[in-house]
């Protein structure tokens, strides 16, 4: 097992320096206007030039790149460009909004996708073809149109429901309830489809396995058979799927939060990149590929603990 968790801790290390490295020199390679945007207008050259070597634009690209490597390795992402604040502190202060959002998401999709993948796999008929239809809406109905909707419903027409805002939990416990419906329904609709559907085929096919009929035959009970050997059997494939479902979410929240005006991550983001506060742009990106690292490194781990032909493969 510590030869398997290494193996997955260098592969993703690996595939975090492929991808900051291929985003740093593709997000800072248009860093022409930054010293302009930020002092204006009616900037001198002279300004210009000192704003340059102030921010580190004057030295080539690959120079700047190793410095912020070394920086960014002992956790420093330096300071935004437009509000002087601390790269790290202000991504501390907005992930817990964007990994409320998000894990909220993906535990309520996980636990109506594994029931109705199991009800569409075990009782066919018209669940499956619900369940089937639900896929193809998922897919053909984009997460922001669903958000609009909802907020138009339950907000704007049945004023039940908060429309925007966020509301801190050890401020207003029911109010951050409130302030969290909307936006994670919006992202449980557009995931739980495609995820049911998966689901469905993983369970499906462990049932029409020679050793599940083998275990009927014997006159073991069929509940005792799908939850006790079926779905441990089924739960690798499914645990993948949800795995390969945050990046979803995740993704998918940089739209959430920007309707449901919810200061996460995914905002700061949005902002960042329409100012060209590319230090900021770099410190997100960085950690979004560590969120989804550590997340496929534990499904790794449950996987390889559920079924030790994976810690072998």
């Amino acid at each position: 097992m510590f030869a398997f968790i290494a193996r997955r801790l260098g592969s993703g290390a690996l595939l975090l320096l492929v991808i900051s490295t291929l985003a740093y020199f593709l997000v800072f390679s248009s860093t022409a206007n930054v010293a302009r945007n930020l002092l204006g207008d009616e900037a001198t050259v002279e300004q210009l030039a000192l704003k340059n070597a102030e921010l580190g634009l004057d030295q080539p690209l690959l120079n700047r790149y190793f410095d912020w490597l070394v920086n960014a390795i002992q956790g420093n992402f330096g300071i935004s460009w437009f509000t002087n604040e601390p790269i790290i502190e202000a991504l501390y202060n907005r992930l817990p909004v964007t990994m409320t959002l998000v894990i909220g998401a993906i535990i309520i999709a996980a636990i109506l996708a594994t029931v109705l993948g199991m009800a569409a796999a075990v009782k066919g008929g018209a669940i499956d073809r619900v369940v089937q239809f639900l896929a193809i809406a998922g897919f053909a109905v984009p997460g922001f149109v669903v958000a609009i909707f909802l907020v138009t419903i339950f907000a704007l027409n049945l004023a039940l429901l908060p429309a925007t805002g966020w509301v801190p939990l050890n401020e207003d416990p029911a109010g951050w309830v409130l302030s969290l419906i909307l936006p994670v329904t919006a992202l449980v609709l557009s995931t739980v489809a495609s995820a049911a559907q998966q689901i469905r085929s993983a369970f499906k096919s462990v049932l029409e396995r020679d050793w599940v009929r083998t275990l009927r035959s014997r006159g073991i009970k069929p509940t005792e058979i799908l939850f006790k050997h079926v779905l441990r059997s089924a739960a690798p494939a499914g645990l993948t799927v949800l795995s390969l479902q945050f990046v979803g979410p995740l993704g998918g929240s940089v739209i959430i939060e920007s309707i449901f005006a919810l200061p996460g991550i995914g905002q700061m983001a949005v902002q960042s990149t329409s100012l060209g506060d590319t230090p900021v742009v770099m410190g997100v990106v960085v950690y979004s590929v560590i969120i989804v690292i550590v997340v496929n490194l534990v499904v790794d781990l449950v996987n390889g603990w559920l079924n030790p032909k994976v810690r072998v493969a």
